[in-house]
C-alpha cells in the first residue's frame, strides 16, 4: 500500500508527487505517458504577470518548477520593469522538449517515488473515504490518500471547425470514466474550454518584417538556488507582429466555420484573459489590430509558436489567416491550432487544504479545479502534496493567507468563490500585492518550506544570511545621518542629483527616486556589502516604506478576522437572521474562518455580524 497516489503527470501532479515523496511518504505517480510529464501543450513559457511570482513562491517553499524553468530557458525577461515592484514579473521562454526531460529525470531520481504508465478509471472508496484507485485494466492499487491532477484530460474533446474527437492535448489519450465516477461520488463537474495556436516552421518565416523582442540577457532566475540557471551563448529571440485588416476580413467571413461559432455543440466556457483570435474579434470589435508574438519552442526543432493566435477554425481557413500576417506570407504550418473541451470539478467542494469535503483523503489540484496555466497548476500541486502528507501525519493543514502569498489568493478564490471559466492568476486579484512581490518570495515563505521539510539546512542557512544582511543594512541606513556639507553638495551637483536641505537619515535619503544603494554608499563612505538581490530588497523597502507599512496594518486587521475560526459542523440553519442566500452559500462552502466567509459572493456584512453573534453563543 502506498501513502499517496497522484493521478496525472502534469505540472500539478509532479509537484504533488515530489513534495509527498520528499516528506518521506511512499508515493506513486500514475500518468498516461511518462515522456509527456510536465509537457507544455500550449505556450512554451513559464511566468508572466502574477504567474512569475507564483513560480518564485513555489521555489521558496521547496517546489521544483523554478529549478526546471531555469535549467531549460531559451529567453528570460523581467516584465513591467518601468512600473512599481508590486507588478514586476519574470517570464521565461522554455524549451518544450528539454523541460519534460529534465522533469522526468528529477522524478526518476526522487526517493520514495514510483512511476507508472496507466489510466485511472475509478477511485476505491468506502464510507466516504478513499483507499486507492482502480485502473482501466481492472488492477486495483491501494493507498492512504489520492491526489487527482488530471488537467485537461477528463472527457477531453478536440475541436477544429465542424470536426471533433475524444482526445487529450497533442493527440494524447483522454481520461474516460473518471469524471462520471466523481459525479457519482457527489462531485459536480462542468465543462471548460481552452485552445492553442498553430506551430510554424521557422525557416519559412521572413523575420525582416517583424519587430525583434529580445530577452534581458539571462540576468534573472526563478529559483533562489541560482546554480540551476543555464546560461546559453545567446538567448533565442521572440518577434512581434500585428493582425492585419485582411486577417480580420478572413476571420469574419469564416466565423460560421469556427467550432465555437459554427453551430458545433460547445459546452465549455473559454478563458476570459486568453481568448481565441475569433473570440477577440467578436468581443473587441473596435480594435483595428491585435498583437501577436513569434516565440521559440525548442533548440531541437525548427518550429515556433504563434502566441495570441489560438483558433478552432478549419485547417484551410487557418492557412489563409496565417498567410495574411506580416512575415508569414509563405509560412509552413507544422501543427494546426485546435480547441479542447474537458471536465473540471466545482472547486467550492474543496477545503482550503484542497482536500475534498465529500471524500476524505481525496485531494484535487491543477486545471481539474478550474484554473488555467502551468504555474497555477504547479502551485496547487505543491500545496496538495504538502497537505496530503500533513494529513497522514495527523497534523494541521498548511494554508497560506491572502496577505502571505499569491498561492493563498489563488486557493482562497477557488474554494471560496469558485469559477465558471478558466481561472488565471492576476495581480489585480491580490489586495496585498505590494507585500506579495517577486523579489521577496523567499522572505515570505522559505521558513515555512524549511519547517515543512522541503528546504534543506544548507539552503535555509543561506536564506538566514541573506535576511540578516538586509536587516543590518536597513538598520545602518536608519542609524546614520547625512548633512549638506560642502563635500556632499559638490558630489550631488557633480552627479546631477537633487540637493538636501538639512540633516537626514540615509534611509530617508534612499527613498528619493534619484537615489540608489551605490550612490548612498559612495556619498556616505560606507560599505553595506550587499548582493544585487539584497540591495534591491533594501531599495524597495525604503522607497515604498509608507505603503508597505499601510499594507501590513491592513493585513493585520484581516488576520484578526482570519483567526476567528468557524467550526466545520456548524448548522447554518440555526443561525438567526441570516439571509437565505447567505445561509445556502455558507452551508455549501463551509468556510473555515470569518475572513473566508466574508469573501463569499452573496454573504453581506450583516450576515457576518449575525454569524459572529452566533459563534459567541456557540462557544458558550
Amino acid at each position: 500500500m502506498y501513502d499517496v497516489i497522484v493521478i496525472g503527470g502534469g505540472h500539478a501532479g509532479n509537484e504533488a508527487a515530489i513534495a509527498s515523496a520528499k516528506l518521506n511518504h511512499s508515493t506513486l505517480l500514475i500518468t498516461g505517458n511518462l515522456k509527456m510529464v510536465s509537457f507544455m501543450p500550449c505556450n512554451p513559457s513559464i511566468g508572466g504577470p502574477a504567474k512569475g511570482t507564483l513560480v518564485r513562491e513555489i521555489d521558496a517553499l521547496g517546489g521544483v518548477m523554478g529549478i526546471i524553468a531555469d535549467k531549460t530557458t531559451l529567453q528570460m525577461k523581467m516584465l513591467n520593469k518601468s512600473k512599481g515592484p508590486a507588478v514586476r514579473a519574470l517570464r521565461a521562454q522554455s524549451d518544450k522538449l528539454e523541460y519534460p526531460r529534465e522533469m522526468l529525470k528529477l522524478l526518476m531520481n526522487t526517493d520514495n517515488l514510483d512511476l507508472k504508465e496507466a489510466y485511472v478509471k475509478e477511485l476505491l472508496v468506502e464510507n466516504n473515504k478513499v483507499y486507492g484507485v482502480k485502473l482501466e485494466t481492472g488492477e486495483e492499487i491501494l493507498s492512504k490518500s489520492v491526489i487527482i491532477t488530471t488537467g485537461t484530460f477528463m472527457n477531453a474533446k478536440i475541436m477544429v471547425g465542424d470536426f471533433s474527437k475524444t482526445e487529450g492535448p497533442d493527440k494524447q489519450k483522454a481520461s474516460i470514466g473518471l469524471s462520471d465516477h466523481l459525479r457519482a461520488l457527489g462531485h459536480d463537474t462542468y465543462r471548460l474550454k481552452t485552445g492553442t495556436p498553430a506551430r510554424i516552421k521557422r525557416d519559412s518565416i521572413d523575420f525582416s518584417k517583424m519587430e525583434l523582442s529580445p530577452g534581458d540577457g539571462f540576468i534573472h532566475h526563478f529559483s533562489f538556488e541560482k546554480e540551476h540557471l543555464r546560461v546559453l551563448d545567446k538567448e533565442w529571440p521572440c518577434y512581434l507582429i500585428h493582425t492585419q485588416a485582411k486577417t480580420h476580413e478572413i476571420i469574419h467571413f469564416n466565423l460560421n466555420k469556427s467550432a465555437m461559432y459554427g453551430g458545433q455543440t460547445v459546452d465549455g466556457v473559454g478563458p476570459r484573459y486568453c481568448p481565441s483570435i475569433e473570440d477577440k474579434l467578436v468581443r473587441f470589435a473596435d480594435k483595428e489590430r491585435h498583437q501577436l508574438f513569434i516565440e521559440p519552442e525548442s533548440r531541437e526543432i525548427d518550429e515556433v509558436y504563434l502566441q495570441g493566435f489560438s483558433t478552432s477554425m478549419p485547417y484551410d481557413v487557418q492557412e489563409e489567416m496565417i498567410h495574411s500576417l506580416p512575415g508569414l506570407e509563405n509560412a509552413v504550418i507544422s501543427k494546426y491550432a485546435y480547441a479542447i473541451e474537458y471536465d473540471a470539478i466545482d472547486s467550492r467542494t474543496l477545503w482550503p487544504s484542497l482536500e475534498s469535503k465529500i471524500i476524505e483523503n481525496l485531494f484535487f489540484a491543477g486545471q481539474v479545479n478550474g484554473t488555467s496555466g502551468y504555474e497555477e497548476a504547479a502551485a496547487q500541486g505543491l500545496m496538495a502534496g504538502i497537505n496530503a502528507s500533513l494529513k497522514l501525519q495527523g497534523k494541521e493543514a498548511f494554508i497560506l493567507r491572502r496577505d502571505q502569498a499569491y498561492i493563498g489568493v489563488l486557493i482562497d478564490d477557488l474554494v471560496t468563490k469558485g469559477t465558471k471559466e478558466p481561472y488565471r492568476m492576476l495581480t489585480s486579484r491580490a489586495e496585498f500585492r505590494l507585500l506579495l512581490r517577486h523579489d521577496n518570495a523567499d522572505m515570505r515563505l522559505t521558513r515555512y518550506g524549511y519547517q515543512l521539510g522541503l528546504i534543506n539546512e544548507n539552503r535555509y542557512q543561506n536564506f538566514l544570511e541573506k535576511k540578516k544582511n538586509i536587516e543590518m543594512a536597513i538598520q545602518t541606513l536608519l542609524d546614520n545621518d547625512i548633512t549638506p556639507t560642502e563635500e556632499v553638495r559638490d558630489y550631488l551637483e557633480k552627479n546631477n542629483l537633487m540637493g538636501i536641505k538639512g540633516k537626514t537619515t540615509l534611509f530617508d535619503l534612499l527613498k528619493r527616486q534619484d537615489m540608489s544603494i551605490d550612490i548612498i554608499e559612495d556619498l556616505a563612505h560606507i560599505d553595506l556589502s550587499l548582493s544585487e538581490e539584497e540591495a534591491e530588497q533594501v531599495d524597495i523597502y525604503s522607497k515604498y516604506d509608507g505603503y508597505i507599512k499601510k499594507a501590513i496594518n491592513q493585513a493585520e486587521k484581516l488576520q484578526k478576522e482570519h483567526n476567528i475560526k468557524i467550526p466545520t459542523d456548524i448548522d447554518y440553519f440555526k443561525v438567526n437572521n441570516l439571509a437565505l442566500e447567505a445561509r445556502d452559500k455558507l452551508n455549501k462552502i463551509r468556510p473555515l474562518t470569518i475572513s473566508q466567509a466574508s469573501r463569499i459572493s452573496g454573504v453581506n456584512p450583516a450576515d457576518i455580524q449575525m454569524l459572529l453573534i452566533h459563534l459567541k453563543k456557540y462557544e458558550t
